[in-house]
């Protein structure tokens, strides 16, 4: 493996390692235990195989790796010691993760998922259908509606409504529009059926959202 990579190996794989006799070179290393570790790893892509390390990432790695070693010699067993480090190096892996790039088909699932996202966003106003958004996209329904689960939780017509509601949330914070108009900007031409869909969102009616305090 080419130096200033990161390697994840699973608990318990067989593996081995040495350094070269006329360029030896140092491994930083730690291991991981926790209930959601394995989660952790693949919703940053850190599984999919040695990941390069940019040079400012790698500058942050090798500080906060020397001040996390410092700090767990220096006080093995402190109990606030043992929190910041695993807080440190969790924070850390996901800088890793989010910076590295990861694959190029990770690097094209956000690009489809930005793209979707975006044209999502140029028209609130309006009504999109899962065919038109998939048509925009150059992806198939079926993979479109995959990927907006996996990576919002959401299928996407669904994510669009609460980009909506978020939208006239906004409105009924910051304008003295009335419901209607604010349900008429989100294209929704329905004010009763407006005020359903956002308390079903936004937990509170537009009236209700739009009379609590804020801050």
């Amino acid at each position: 493996m080419p130096e200033h990579h990161l390697a994840v190996i699973p608990a318990g794989a067989a593996h081995r390692y040495g350094a070269s006799a006329t360029h030896p070179w140092s491994i930083y290393w730690f291991h991981l235990k926790g209930d959601h570790v394995a989660d952790y790893i693949q919703l940053y892509g850190l599984d999919s195989g040695p990941l390069p390390l940019p040079a400012a990432l790698y500058a942050e790695w090798a500080d906060n790796f020397a001040r996390c070693f410092e700090l767990l010699t220096d006080k093995p067993y402190s109990m606030p010691v043992q929190v910041h480090v695993s807080q440190s190096m969790g924070q850390l892996l996901g800088r890793i993760g989010l910076g590295s790039g990861g694959t190029a088909r990770d690097r094209k699932k956000r690009q489809d998922l930005e793209r979707a996202i975006q044209y999502m966003s140029e028209r609130l106003s309006d009504v999109i259908t899962l065919p038109e958004l998939a048509a925009h996209t150059g992806l198939s329904k079926q993979h479109l509606i995959f990927m907006f689960n996996q990576e919002t939780g959401f299928p996407p017509i669904e994510y669009f409504l609460r980009m909506k509601m978020q939208k006239a949330g906004q409105l009924l914070s910051l304008t003295s529009l009335t419901v209607k108009e604010i349900a008429a900007s989100v294209g929704v031409s329905d004010p009763y059926y407006f005020s359903r869909l956002f308390k079903k969102r936004m937990g509170a009616s537009p009236t209700e959202y739009r009379s609590a305090p804020k801050g």
